[in-house]
């Protein structure tokens, strides 16, 4: 069998042109802009080309863009000034510091920072607890695109049995709450774990997060499972340059997966179709709104 390939450019266009129309409507009937505020700390090549992407993406949806650009010297002081005068600025409803941030600078005191309700990336730990008491919280971005998308291809996700290789805050910890929420048997599994592939093998979920190049090989993969592939790698090929490979070797996994996800094209455009999502709702609830239908 071949899986059926989710197509995360599609399913992100749709996400993005959903928030387009919701940011029309708040427009229209309540005088609201959504505003995303991004800070970008040093000149990493990398964090240049997601801001600028998330930028872009912010304007075509309608919202206001801001872009804070600090030196790679910048103090931790520095950045918290910033974070405090987005916090107070009522035209700013998201704010994202891009990370990784630079080694002077302690990261999580400066996502502590952020206004709880301004917190489209999802850190905070107040989110994060909310999230995993089942109250309304900000989602990180890149685990809701996940949950999205598998909600999309299988619909009912209740009773399945969902393994997530990787444990980290950003995406396996908060995956595998989303996944219980939506009444999944859920197993995080992570480099430690005693027979890591006959643990995948019993995922009819299989969502890889855990930062290491197709490790996760095609007979590690349940015959007709959903596998949602989160790793962006980048390994050399013959000709001495690069190519973007996942955490699941694609060419094995698709002989056996029902569905799977590439890489590139996969998760990583939905990443920023949500965090306009998140933008939207964020402006919504620091309105005392309802969301718009559309």
């Amino acid at each position: 069998m071949t899986a059926t390939i989710i197509d995360g450019k599609a399913f992100s266009a749709r996400v993005r042109a959903e928030a387009g129309r919701k940011v029309m409507v708040l427009k229209e009937q309540h005088d609201l802009t959504p505003g995303l505020a991004v800070v970008l700390v040093g000149e990493d090549p990398a964090s240049q080309v997601y801001v600028r992407n998330k930028g872009k993406a912010t304007v075509e949806a309608g919202m206001k863009s801001e872009e804070i650009r600090l030196d790679v010297t910048a103090t931790e002081q520095e950045v918290l000034d910033v974070v405090h005068r987005l916090n107070a600025d009522p035209t700013i409803h998201g704010i994202l510091v891009q990370l990784p941030l630079p080694k002077q600078v302690d990261e999580m005191a400066v996502l502590d920072a952020i206004d709880p309700m301004k917190d489209v990336d999802g850190f905070h730990v107040i989110n994060t607890g909310r999230q995993a008491v089942g109250l309304p919280a900000m989602v990180p971005c890149t685990p809701l695109g996940c949950l999205m998308m598998l909600k999309d291809t299988l619909g009912d996700l209740s009773g399945l049995n969902a393994v997530v290789v990787g444990r980290s805050n950003i995406v396996g910890k908060p995956m595998a709450s989303l996944l219980l929420s939506e009444n999944c048997t859920v197993t995080i599994a992570h480099s430690r774990t005693r027979d890591l592939p006959a643990v995948c093998r019993g995922a009819d979920i299989l969502v890889a997060a855990v930062g290491r190049p197709e490790m996760i090989r095609g007979d590690w993969v349940k015959p007709g499972a959903t596998v949602i592939d989160v790793g962006i790698n980048r390994i050399p090929k013959e000709d001495g340059k690069t190519r973007l490979v996942g955490d699941v070797c694609f060419d094995e996994a698709v002989e056996v997966a029902g569905a799977i996800t590439p890489v590139p094209g996969g998760v990583g455009p939905m990443t920023i179709a949500c965090l306009l999502a998140n933008t939207v709702t964020a402006a919504c609830r620091q309105a005392g709104i309802d969301e718009p239908e559309v």
